[in-house]
C-alpha cells in the first residue's frame, strides 16, 4: 500500500506551528511528514508527533522526492514560486496565502460551505482569507434558504492575524503601559487613572515592528494596503472571496476591516439583506443546525460569542441575531472564530482530510 507523504511549508511561522498542532490533534492517516521553512529557519528542531523534526530549507528540489499533499503557510511570494513546482510533481497544495485565491482555475474552499470544489483542483487549492472563512460559514445556509441581496461587513480583527510582529506590537504596548502606570502612581502617591496617561504615538518608548500606529488602547481601520478606490486590500479580499465561494459574482457587498487590541480570534458584525422574508426562529434554527456553527444567542442571559472563548476552537460562533428593521428583509448578527485555527490552519487540514477520505 502506498505511503502518504505530507509537506508543511512555513512550519516555523505562527500559522505553520498551528498547522502542526492541528495535525497532531486530528491524527490523519499520513505516513510521513516533512517540514520546510526559509533558509533562516532551516536546521531548527521542532517537536511534532512525539518526535523531533529537523526543519529543511525550501528550494527548487524540495518536492522531487514525491509528496501527496502540502500545506503552505509561508506567504504569497513563496507560494507563487513553489506551489506550481510542487503541483507539477504530483503534489496537491493547500495554500494559505492570497496568491491563488482569485485564480479561476483554483478552487477557493471552506469545507463546510463548498467541499464539492475540492475535486476541481489542478494541483492547487486556495484557503480563503481568515475573515472570509468565518463569515461564509454563517452566510451559506442563509443564502441557500432566503437568497442574500446585500452584505455589509464590519470586522474587528485580532493582532495574531498580522503575524508575530502584530502580537509583539500589542505586547510591547501593554508592557509600556504598565511601566507608565507604575511611574505615574508613584509620583502621584495615589491610584492613577489611565486617562491621565499620554499614549500618543508621538511619545512612544518602544518600537512598532508591524503597525503604523500603536495597537494598544487603539483601533486601526487599516488592514493590508490601501487601494485607489479607498478600500484596503483586506476589505477587497472579503468582498471578492465571498462572491467566489457563494458563486454570486454580482452580489452587493461592502466592508470595513479594523484591527483591534485583541490577541486572537476575529469578531465580525454582519448585516444582511435578503431577497425573501424570513421567520427569525426558523433562521436561528438553520444557523444552529449548519455544519461548523455554534449558536450562542440568549440576550436574557447575556450569552453571545466572545473572542476570548472562541480562541483555540475550530467552530464558528454566531450570536446577537436580530432583525434589521431599516430594510424589509434584513438581519444583523455577530460572528466570532479563531483566525489562526479556523481562519487558516484548521481549514487547510480539513481540506486535506476531505481529500484523504476520497482516496
Amino acid at each position: 500500500m502506498k505511503k502518504i507523504r505530507l509537506a508543511v511549508v512555513g512550519a516555523t511561522g505562527l500559522v505553520g506551528r498551528t498547522v502542526l498542532k492541528v495535525l497532531e490533534e486530528k491524527k490523519l492517516p499520513i505516513d510521513e511528514y516533512v517540514l520546510f521553512a526559509s533558509k533562516n529557519s532551516s536546521g531548527k528542531k521542532l517537536r511534532f508527533m512525539d518526535k523531533d523534526y529537523i526543519v529543511q530549507e525550501l528550494n527548487d528540489l524540495s518536492f522531487d522526492s514525491g509528496f501527496d499533499y502540502a500545506i503552505f503557510s509561508a506567504g504569497g511570494k513563496v507560494a507563487k514560486k513553489y506551489a506550481p513546482i510542487a503541483s507539477s510533481k504530483g503534489c496537491i497544495v493547500v495554500d494559505n496565502s492570497s496568491a491563488f485565491r482569485m485564480d479561476n482555475d483554483v478552487p477557493l474552499v471552506v469545507p463546510e460551505v463548498n467541499p464539492e470544489e475540492i475535486k476541481n483542483n489542478h494541483g492547487i487549492i486556495a484557503n480563503p482569507n481568515c475573515s472570509t472563512i468565518q463569515a461564509v460559514v454563517a452566510l451559506k445556509p442563509l443564502d441557500a434558504k432566503y437568497k442574500i441581496k446585500r452584505i455589509v461587513y464590519s470586522t474587528y480583527q485580532a493582532v495574531s492575524g498580522a503575524g508575530r510582529n502584530g502580537v509583539l506590537d500589542l505586547q510591547n504596548g501593554i508592557i509600556d503601559y504598565m511601566q507608565k502606570f507604575s511611574e505615574f502612581s508613584q509620583n502621584q502617591n495615589s491610584n492613577a487613572l489611565s486617562n491621565d496617561l499620554n499614549f500618543s504615538s508621538a511619545k512612544l518608548n518602544y518600537e512598532l515592528p508591524k503597525f503604523n500606529y500603536p495597537i494598544f488602547s487603539n483601533c486601526l481601520p487599516h488592514i493590508d494596503v490601501f487601494l485607489d478606490n479607498g478600500y484596503t486590500k483586506e476589505e477587497e479580499k472579503m468582498i471578492n472571496e465571498t462572491r467566489k465561494i457563494l458563486k454570486r459574482p454580482d452580489l452587493k457587498i461592502t466592508a470595513t476591516a479594523v484591527r483591534v487590541p485583541v490577541f486572537n480570534a476575529h469578531s465580525e458584525s454582519i448585516n444582511v439583506e435578503f431577497e425573501n422574508d424570513f421567520d427569525l426562529t426558523e433562521l436561528k434554527n438553520i444557523l444552529s443546525s449548519a455544519p461548523g456553527i455554534v449558536l450562542q444567542d440568549d440576550i436574557e442571559k447575556c450569552i453571545y460569542p466572545l473572542a476570548i472563548n472562541a480562541s483555540g476552537h475550530d467552530n464558528v460562533f454566531v450570536g446577537r441575531v436580530r432583525r434589521d428593521y431599516s430594510v424589509d428583509y434584513g438581519i444583523n448578527f455577530w460572528v466570532v472564530a479563531d483566525n489562526i485555527r479556523k481562519g487558516a490552519a484548521s481549514n487547510a487540514v480539513q481540506i486535506v482530510k476531505k481529500m484523504l477520505k476520497e482516496c
